[in-house]
């Protein structure tokens, strides 16, 4: 079984790295995700929940994770999350249907660390 708080742990590790060896494109993905991902007609909470549905519907473990934790540290509830893996595997179809129980296994992670 994939851990997705270990996962998460790992990618932000990693992308610390990555900053030290590409810091302009580093840079760049960081004030693009906090311009994106700030409050502004849609909340944060909302925009997290959409870019769950993303991380779903093309199969990204890493995103999962990451938009789970994200999504969760905006206030999104456990039932506004499966409300998203729900939307996300009616647009992905059976592919989604897989990652929509990744999606539900980093959420019991996520709420058991």
């Amino acid at each position: 079984m994939k851990n997705y708080v270990s996962k998460y742990q790992e990618l932000t590790a990693q992308m610390k790295k990555m900053g030290a060896e590409i810091p302009e494109t580093m840079k760049g993905f960081s004030s693009l995700r906090q311009a994106s991902m700030a409050d502004g007609m849609l909340s944060s909470k909302n925009k997290e929940l959409i870019a769950l549905a993303i991380a779903i519907a093309v199969r990204c473990d890493g995103c999962i994770a990451f938009h789970i934790h994200d999504a969760l540290e905006t206030g999104a509830s456990e039932q506004e999350i499966l409300e998203t893996i729900g939307v996300a595997i009616c647009m992905g179809g059976g592919p989604a249907v897989v990652y929509g129980c990744e999606a539900l296994t980093a959420l019991e992670q996520f709420r058991n660390k």
